[in-house]
């Protein structure tokens, strides 16, 4: 056993390392000015996904129910497999729209609703807690083994002190700084490191085991196989495993995907496309090698007689009642690691969702409250301490109750509420706002009573009569017996019930509702967005009278800037919004360079508060000239004749996006215009297309008249030939 204050040492310089690295990297970037990393580095840094869970949760799964803990992995490595089918595109949309969390995500995609971005939100708060409580358990609960060699439970000093160091340890890597870009690329390098680290360690302790345990990998097949440990190898241990391991798939090919985190690092960190493909391959190989040696230690702690009460901390218990103290803290730290690197990402994700979609509405309602949009970054500081402390809650609440596996599970069946609208939102155009929220809340709500709702039974917060008879007695209502449908497995009974009304009430509100125009032309943007397309210049040569002044749009865009980034960085952005639309040395800009620059302002604006947010801001700041507001009808209109024809030109215009006469109005036209240009540049593109289709057809006519022409030729000529042949018979029959 280790002194609490050698831990500690150890613990301070692991940091300290990981913050040095995370520094050489920012100034790395500061210094070319681009965060592109390459393809290893975002590859490493999805192992975000192997948390303690994984680390030490899977050994305690295994040790009671043989091979089922790979049910959370096997999900995991179908999605992957469909990754570039799935993640590219939402990537693609990511860029695009400079979206920043997954909240952003969906309500981009359903007409920029604030409303499902707080929803989202919300879901994603709770649904969080349990398993960032499951990490805060899992550092408390090893620290207190290598020091004092028993585990008093996560209250207490100790506790304290752990959620106050992932307190610093967040702020520091994850929000020291409000970045339009929403990027961190120091923290995502410090994620590949830990998940190296932890890798690593679980190696070592899954070596070690196999050779001096077992005495070797024949002597370890050969134990496996015996009686008191043949369950281990067993794809099924207990009745309705079959259920349950159709259940962790489910679950586990959505959270790798819909989890915060894994949002984050996957999605928004992502800085070039092709990175994916490195993606698919090397991510499912950090996954079979974290869980190579699963069974091998989960065996060897059940035959060194260590309590099967402790089976989630094998992996640090058996080196540690083998003398091997190196081992023993190298097999913390990568704990350490595993357990680290989710709270960091998670909750400065959660933190971010919260300030965007939560809190910058209510102060942007509030004219009491409008000050703190320029103190976004503190707020988002309060955020984490919140956060992490109700964690904490959490972890002394029902820690003890629960093995960690199980306490991950109520967060991936609450993430789970978000597939229907992300997934429908990909792949089916008349997927709406209206549906998406329906499914959202109703999905949830079946969530928190059939799953979260016996878990505060079983822990004494409700009566237990409401399990076995229901609300008032309506024993078709049980929590865990819906409808009559008993028999199940709790999670399983949670994740049928709660994922198929969700469907149902995605679907049937998309159906019913019919949404407006702004919303029908958004979601085609959406899923353009998601197609394969060159890079194009922002930059438009327009041809046009360029007698805009420039001065007054930068300082409009400046003042807008600052009220949520720091004066630094909103001059930052500025400059490079002006020198990336090619303008910065013109004191004049044409109308169309006014519609581009308004557009990059807002997709700056989105990585700093959301897409909705900002869309929000930007509408209700920026005014036009009469000049400018007559300039752009005209050109909306030009354009729209250009798409649609003459004859509809004047409805255009008569529609409520062209005739407003607020500058929201005006903002509204521009961004009707920017999908107008684009939209057409989408025409032109499916014209050539077909133009190089029909030459190709036509090409292909050609050969096939050619080939014909041959045919016929060499035909003439045996004809040719044969009645020569034929007139010679005649000749000799005569003769």
């Amino acid at each position: 056993m280790f002194s609490p204050t050698t831990v500690t040492i150890v613990v301070l310089l692991y940091m300290g390392i990981l913050f040095s690295i995370a520094q050489l990297v920012e100034k790395r970037v500061e210094r070319n000015g681009q965060a592109k990393r390459g393809p290893w580095i975002y590859a490493l840094s999805l192992a975000v996904y192997a948390t303690s869970w994984t680390f030490y949760g899977s050994v305690g799964l295994a040790s009671h129910s043989g091979l089922l803990f790979l049910g959370i992995y096997a999900g995991a490595l179908i999605a992957i497999a469909l990754w570039w089918v799935i993640l590219r595109p939402m990537v693609a949309a990511k860029e695009t729209f400079h979206i920043t969390s997954i909240a952003d995500f969906i309500s981009t995609r359903y007409n920029r609703s604030q409303t499902i971005a707080a929803a989202v939100t919300l879901i994603a708060l709770i649904g969080a807690l349990p398993y960032i409580a499951l990490q805060l358990e899992a550092i408390i609960s090893s620290f207190n083994l290598i020091t004092s060699g028993n585990n008093p439970g996560v209250g207490g000093f100790t506790g304290l002190m752990v959620t106050l160091v992932m307190i610093i340890f967040t702020i520091v890597f994850g929000a020291r700084r409000l970045d339009p870009t929403e990027r961190h690329p120091g923290m995502i390098t410090v994620l590949a490191v830990e998940c190296v680290v932890k890798l690593v360690a679980f190696m070592a302790i899954g070596v070690f085991v196999t050779l001096t345990v077992f005495g070797g990998l024949t002597p370890l097949l050969e134990r496996l196989s015996e009686g008191d440990l043949r369950h281990l190898t067993r794809i099924s241990s207990y009745k309705g495993d079959g259920l349950t391991w159709l259940t962790f798939i489910i679950l586990s090919f959505a959270g790798i995907q819909l989890l915060p985190r894994q949002f984050h690092v996957a999605v928004v960190e992502n800085s070039d496309q092709q990175h994916i493909k490195t993606a698919m391959w090397l991510f499912p190989l950090y996954l079979i090698l974290i869980n190579l040696f699963v069974l091998p230690i989960a065996g060897a702690g059940l035959i060194s007689d260590l309590p099967i009460s402790m089976a989630d901390f094998y992996v640090l218990l058996i080196p540690q009642q083998a003398g091997e103290q190196a081992l023993t803290l190298l097999v913390f730290i990568g704990g350490f690691s595993a357990a680290t690197a989710m709270v960091l990402v998670t909750t400065m994700t959660l933190a971010t969702m919260a300030s965007n979609h939560l809190l910058l509405p209510l102060f942007e309602r509030t004219p009491g409250l409008r000050r703190a949009r320029g103190s976004l970054l503190q707020v988002r500081w309060v955020l984490i301490a919140l956060i992490l402390v109700s964690a904490y809650g959490f972890a002394v609440e029902f820690a003890e109750s629960y093995l960690l596996v199980t306490i991950g599970l109520l967060s991936f069946a609450a993430v789970l509420q978000f597939a229907p609208a992300l997934f429908g939102g990909l792949f089916w155009k008349r997927g709406n706002s209206a549906g998406a929220l329906a499914g959202l809340c109703v999905g949830f709500l079946i969530w928190c009573y059939t799953l979260a709702l016996p878990t505060f039974i079983r822990q004494g917060w409700y009566e237990p009569g409401l399990l076995t008879e229901g609300p008032w007695g309506i024993t078709q209502l049980r929590p865990e017996a819906l409808l009559g449908l008993d028999g199940l497995p709790t999670l399983t009974h949670s994740v049928f019930w709660s994922l198929l009304i969700n469907i149902g009430a995605y679907v049937l509100g998309s159906l019913l509702y019919s949404p407006g125009k702004g919303e029908r032309t958004l979601t085609s943007d959406f899923l353009s967005a998601m197609l394969p397309q060159q890079h194009r210049s922002r930059a438009r040569h327009t041809g046009l009278h360029a007698y805009i002044d420039l001065a007054p749009k930068i300082a409009e865009a400046r003042s807008l800037l600052a009220k949520y980034l720091s004066s630094d960085k909103a001059e930052a952005a500025v400059h490079n919004l002006l020198q990336d639309l090619q303008v910065a040395d013109k004191p004049h800009i044409t109308i169309i360079e006014l519609v581009e620059f308004h557009r990059s302002l807002e997709h700056i604006l989105a990585g700093a508060i959301g897409a909705a947010s900002a869309h929000s801001a930007i509408e209700a700041s920026i005014h036009y000239s009469d000049r400018e507001a007559a300039d752009l009808k005209a050109l909306y209109s030009h354009i729209v004749s250009e798409l649609n024809g003459p004859h509809l030109t004047a409805s255009a215009l008569n529609s409520p996006s062209a005739a407003a006469q607020g500058s929201a109005d005006h903002y509204g036209m521009v961004s009707e215009l920017q999908r107008s240009i684009e939209k057409l540049e989408q025409n032109i593109k499916q014209q050539k297309n077909e133009i190089s289709q029909l030459e190709t057809k036509l090409e292909e006519r050609y050969t096939d008249i050619f080939r014909y022409r041959i045919d016929a030729q060499k035909l003439l000529q045996e004809n040719e030939l044969l009645r020569r042949e034929l007139g010679a018979l005649r000749a000799e029959d005569q003769l």
